[in-house]
């Protein structure tokens, strides 16, 4: 698959782009190398057929940990390529304190693949919230929204993307906006967040599979020991209850499965919600 950048109006805002903080780091930098990268993961997953999900929880680790566990959750809407043109992604601020959520000032994001437009009227649907405002700096040097970037180039021939980093928000905070930008079928909703973090192995795993369960029962209580994006899910919880959506396990792993060593292990997971009266295989 080939990637096909959105450029937009990239030449006429150039002082408006955020360029890539974690290139060569959590990915590769060479766009060949990440192309086949990406297309790699991508063709290791699980054929999916059925309705698409509206919304994905995907992890946000370097690819060589976490790149299986998310090629799984983005296989279940690969065949959406030319349907979905919305995306909103929503994940924790790990570098800068953060009240609310925030939405970047910048216009266009900037991978090695080229260019993501950002979506202006979803993003002026999500500053109408109170707890909602308009800052570059939660987003300079945040991977958990970067990461997702490549994988969504590769999949999706032409989408606009509102990017919210997420400080301290409540449940019902975060899915009152998740409901303002939930669109129909061109409109994807992606939550980034891994599990656990650097616990042994086995522990690892116990506690994992409790959160999964929590998860799946759309219980929205996580904290930030079960979840680092706990912000984020517990926000989609909130609303699946509301809208009486369903969530299911797609995959899940740990470091010390993939590239790891298996002394202090982060989990990963993957997850699909269907709205209420779709069907799937899962």
């Amino acid at each position: 698959m080939r990637p096909i950048a959105n450029r937009g109006n990239a030449e006429k805002v150039s002082t408006k782009v955020r360029s890539p903080a974690v290139a060569g780091l959590f990915y590769p930098g060479d766009p060949a190398e990440l192309r086949d990268s990406v297309s790699e993961y991508l063709a290791q997953a699980p054929t999916v057929a059925g309705p698409a999900p509206k919304a994905l929880i995907v992890p946000h680790a370097g690819y060589i940990y976490s790149g299986v566990i998310a090629a799984a959750a983005y296989a279940q809407v690969a065949h959406q390529r030319r349907q979905i043109r919305r995306i909103v992604l929503i994940g924790p601020s790990h570098r800068v304190y953060l009240r609310g959520m925030a939405a970047p000032a910048a216009e266009i994001l900037q991978t090695p693949l080229g260019m993501v437009t950002v979506d202006r009227e979803l993003k002026q649907r999500a500053l109408a919230h109170e707890q909602m405002i308009e800052s570059d700096a939660p987003h300079a040097s945040e991977h958990s929204l970067e990461v997702q970037l490549p994988f969504l180039q590769m999949l999706f021939d032409d989408f606009t993307l509102l990017p919210i980093a997420l400080g301290s928000a409540s449940p019902p905070a975060v899915a009152a906006v998740l409901a303002d930008v939930w669109g129909g079928p061109e409109t994807l909703i992606l939550v980034s967040s891994d599990l656990s973090h650097y616990l042994p192995y086995d522990e690892a795993r116990a506690v994992d599979a409790e959160t999964i369960e929590a998860i799946l029962r759309s219980e929205p209580s996580l904290t930030g020991e079960q979840a680092c994006g706990c912000i984020g899910i517990n926000g989609l919880s909130f609303l699946a209850r509301q809208r009486e959506a369903r969530i299911s396990e797609i995959a899940r792993c740990n470091s010390g499965d993939t590239a790891g060593d298996r002394n202090r292990v982060v989990g990963y997971g993957a997850f699909a919600l269907h709205e209420s009266g779709s069907t799937t295989t899962h």
